[in-house]
């Protein structure tokens, strides 16, 4: 029988109750791997936060299952729904192996699930065949009759909603979440401030999904490139009239060196390390300046290619101009050519409309250095390329190009085709102004490349749009030169997601434009019928009602994706296409909910507080935000607070980047809080609190341990770690929490909305640190009296907490940064082994701890665990026994009262170390030895 409307109304979702974060963590991470493969990229490589296309449809579809008595079925199942069950595993690899090797399948399904993961296909990348195996087993259990997705997810949005459900994203970035949502076959409502934003999630939905647009986008490319072709070729300024095209124009800043007076061209001495072509300065000593000649040489030399007549001694260290006269070094920092003062002043001219290039005077001119020659229009693969040093010829059709482009200016402005807007100065776009001058957005392409650039966009469609981008991305004068990529070819502007200025820059001709004009999508038809919406508003002026909310604000974000899409914007805004005319083509900077201050949590209150209103009363949201700021948990609890929302559930995926934790790196996780509508007024006082979270994180901890050891028992990996149990504590007291309206008499709505003070905590903050410590109060490790726990400094149960870690296999640096903020354990990364890096973290043996932070400020100085790894260390450079427990009982404050804690310490320690494996400069063992001999030690001592 089939499921009936509203059947399952008020039923938990599975999402509530399981999530195997460890599973999906591995799939996460595989598909951020992918980078420029990944799905949506093609449409918008300069986007970069994507969130995982695995984990939205992981959570859509927690959302829609129910959870049931049977908790090992409702895994089983939606690891089935998921992909992530042993057959599909298998079928994944398999389609990954080459013929020769798919016998080899069964041996790598030994492997851990993520190494499994490694060596098969992300399931986004296989077809239908892959889910052909399970829908017997789905519907046994949840009482439908589906034989795909989409008749999967309408069964349970009638179930749940009395309707197919729909889902909403009303910060949709690069359209991550309403993609998976509409590929389910959900109804589906997009929005996001940002109109590039809107654009790329309308390429998702109407791109991505058809392949009939696709094939029309072919036929468009081929006609646009025709077009241009035939308008440079008419101007004859992309030629020489001897059948060879320009494939790539470089240009540098030229400036007058202040202390001879010379003119010196600002560039690399290295053209193209694929092909061993190298710039030279010859110096023209009659007029001050230096010609330059491009040159083929037949071995390069390291100490010259790597150099040139712009320097820098390293990192964030000012750049300076160096070249030779007479035999003598000059070397003049940049700031000092410009003028820099300490009031922020230089002595820039500020460009106005009009200009397109440097004017005579100028402090930065600009100089044609270099033409990369090829003999095809179409960038053919048997082609041949050269070098060549810039001729009169050459700066003859740049006269042309500069003239063609002033004399069009105004014309191509009015009618939309290149940008006439003024910078908005911010955070990113300040410097554009400060460094170079610039004032209008048109400032940042040479004439070449507004003509090329505009001339394109003349011709191009919607559909062609994305491609548009990916030209202006790729062709501005902040598209930097690589000369170490084959014979070179230009960086795209937001290869850092920054709008840096460059001494020297690459310009594209159109036979090097091809490419970017004719990408590769691939294709993921959606069920016909389905309801695509996408609009640009604030997330507060939603005013459609849904049934799931999916979204990724833009908490602390370090992008200033309101200020860099400006970059696009002006290239659209005067003449966007019919299909996007509808929207606001501006960034609305003033109106964007970033940062985390309190215009952050003021903007996220107002949205989130609206879609609580737009939604039924069974409806659910996901918020997901990524793990970085210590505030984070009282943040969010006072936005779902005054937002009239209470948490369910949190969950902790990773995915990493593996950058050292010396260089400040952060690994990228996402918590996922699970939010309902707060439906009930409930009062409670603090005192009454204590108990109701003690019982509720009890409940949650038991709960998915029991589930995990059912795991264990059947002979799989683990559902879960001890940093995924923490996680839950803390949902669960935040679900506690969040369910009150007013604590100790004070109306939790206003106490939220509060502004906070700076340094001072607030009602809400002292209610999550208590929350917090409630929950971390469970995580004892086997081995420790609850109360003597308590007792230890935080600093050492942080570190014997991770030892364990450690002995279980952890080794991501997310889970130290997440138990050290539980900890409170504020500088985590002086007790962090050198070599740490995001997947391969770990703690300082006593080896390396040697004699550092015996005494002073640091959080470990004075503890008795100081004292017991410097005895550790003392023991493996072979010091008498005796010796050692005099300098522990030195060492150690109140050694008698420590004494027992300090032998269970050792023990602790020598069972977590022992059979880790060493490296020459790793050796556990040896610590675990030398801790053996001392607890045994110190327990025999006679005082």
């Amino acid at each position: 029988m089939a499921l009936q409307p509203y059947e399952w109304k008020d039923k938990p979702a599975l999402i509530e109750h399981l999530f195997p974060v460890q599973k999906i963590s591995a799939e996460s991470f595989k598909e951020q791997e992918a980078r420029q493969s990944k799905t949506l990229t093609p449409l918008g490589s300069y986007w970069k936060g994507r969130k995982p296309l695995i984990l939205n449809k992981a959570c859509i579809l927690g959302c829609l299952l129910p959870v049931t008595e049977n908790r090992l079925k409702d895994l089983e199942i939606f690891e089935l729904l998921m992909g992530m069950d042993s057959t599909s595993i298998e079928k994944r690899m398999l389609e990954k192996l080459p013929p020769s090797k798919r016998d080899r399948v069964h041996e790598l399904k030994q492997l851990p699930y993520s190494e499994q993961v490694e060596n098969g296909k992300r399931p986004e990348e296989m077809d239908s065949f892959l889910f052909s195996h399970i829908w017997g087993q789905v519907n046994s259990h949840l009482g439908t009759n589906a034989a795909s997705f989409p008749q999967l997810i309408e069964q349970l949005g009638v179930a749940r909603f009395g309707h197919r459900p729909k889902v909403a994203d009303v910060f949709a970035g690069s359209g991550q979440i309403p993609f998976e949502a509409a590929r389910l076959g959900c109804d589906v409502y997009a929005s996001d401030l940002n109109p590039i934003a809107a654009m790329l999630t309308w390429g998702s939905l109407n791109i991505i999904t058809d392949a009939e647009v696709q094939s029309k986008i072919k036929a468009e490319q081929k006609i646009v490139l025709k077009q241009v072709r035939e308008d440079l070729d008419a101007l004859g300024v992309e030629s020489d009239g001897k059948g060879w095209y320009a494939k790539a124009f470089l240009y540098c800043v030229e400036v007058k060196c202040p202390e001879t007076g010379w003119l010196v061209p600002l560039l690399p001495n290295l053209v193209s390390q694929g092909h061993s072509v190298v710039a030279r300065l010859v110096p023209d000593i009659k007029n001050k300046r230096y010609d330059i000649e491009i040159e083929y040489v037949d071995e390069l030399d390291p100490e010259y290619s790597n150099t040139g007549s712009i320097r820098s001694d390293g990192p964030r260290q000012d750049s300076y101009v160096y070249h030779v006269v007479d035999g003598k070094e000059y070397r003049i920092k940049i700031p000092t050519i410009r003028g820099d003062s300490r009031d922020g002043k230089n002595n820039l001219r500020q460009w106005i409309k009009d200009d397109i290039h440097p004017k005579d005077g100028d402090v930065f001119g600009e100089r044609l250095y270099a033409i990369l020659w090829t003999n095809s229009s179409t960038n053919a693969r048997s082609a041949k390329q050269v070098f060549k040093s810039v001729t009169k010829d050459d700066l003859a059709r740049e006269q042309k190009v500069l003239e063609y482009v002033q004399s069009h200016l105004q014309e191509w402005q009015e009618s939309g085709f290149i940008p006439d807007m003024m910078i908005e100065k911010g955070e990113e776009t300040e410097r554009l102004y400060k460094e170079r001058g610039w004032s209008h957005w048109h400032h940042l392409f040479n004439p070449r490349q507004l003509l090329v650039n505009g001339l394109i966009n003349k011709y191009s469609s919607a559909n062609l749009k994305f491609a548009f981008t990916q030209v202006l991305n790729n062709n501005s004068r902040l598209s930097r030169w690589n000369a170490r990529s084959g014979v070179g070819q230009t960086a795209s502007v937001f290869d850092n997601q920054a709008l840096n200025t460059l001494y020297n820059y690459g310009c594209r001709g159109l036979a090097f434009l091809d490419g970017l004009l004719s990408p590769s999508y691939k294709c993921f038809p959606i069920p016909s019928g389905t309801c695509l919406v996408t609009k640009t508003h604030p997330a507060q002026e939603i005013e459609v009602t849904n049934d799931i909310y999916v979204t990724d604000p833009p908490y602390g974000d370090a992008v200033k994706y309101e200020e860099i899409t400006e970059f696009f914007i002006a290239w659209m805004r005067r003449n966007p296409p019919k299909e996007f005319s509808h929207w606001t083509w501006d960034s609305r900077r003033s109106l964007a909910v970033k940062g985390e201050d309190e215009g952050f949590r003021i903007g996220m209150v107002a949205a989130y507080r609206k879609t609580a209103q737009m939604m039924p009363e069974n409806g659910i949201q996901v918020l997901m935000f990524t793990h970085q700021s210590g505030s984070i948990w009282a943040d969010m609890a006072n936005i779902v607070w005054a937002s009239g929302l209470q948490v369910t559930a949190a969950w902790y995926v990773v995915t990493e980047t593996d950058s050292t934790l010396r260089d400040g790196a952060y690994v990228t996780g996402t918590i996922m809080l699970i939010l309902r509508k707060r439906k009930a007024n409930l009062e409670t006082f603090r005192d009454d609190l204590g108990w109701e979270i003690e019982e509720a994180v009890k409940g949650q901890v038991e709960a998915l341990a029991g589930l995990d050891r059912s795991i264990r028992d059947q002979g799989s990996e683990g559902l879960y770690t001890d940093a995924d149990l923490q996680m839950a504590g803390y949902a669960a007291a935040l679900k506690v929490l969040t369910a009150y309206s007013r604590i100790d008499g004070k109306d939790m709505v206003t106490e939220a909305e509060a502004p906070r003070q700076k340094g001072k905590k607030t009602f809400v903050d002292e209610l999550i640190d208590f929350a917090v410590q409630t929950a971390v109060q469970f995580l004892v490790p086997v081995g420790f009296e609850k109360g003597e726990w308590q007792k230890l400094q935080a600093v050492e149960r942080f570190y014997l907490k991770m030892a364990e870690m450690e002995h279980q296999g952890a080794k991501t640096l997310d889970n130290y940064q997440n138990f050290a903020k539980a900890f409170k354990v504020h500088h985590f990364d002086q007790l962090m082994s050198d070599a740490s890096k995001a997947n391969s973290a770990r703690l300082k043996l006593s080896v390396e701890f040697k004699s550092s932070m015996m005494s002073g400020d640091a959080e470990m100085a004075g503890t008795p665990l100081r004292a017991l790894l410097y005895a550790l260390y003392e023991l493996s450079r072979d010091v008498e026994v005796d010796d050692v427990l005099l300098h522990l009982m030195e060492n150690c404050p109140n050694y008698l009262p420590n004494k027992q804690m300090l032998a269970k310490m050792a023990d602790y320690i020598a069972e977590k170390r022992e059979g880790l494996k060493g490296t020459k400069t790793f050796t556990p063992e040896l610590e675990a030895s030398c801790a053996r001999v001392l607890a045994e030690a110190i327990r025999n001592q006679r005082l």
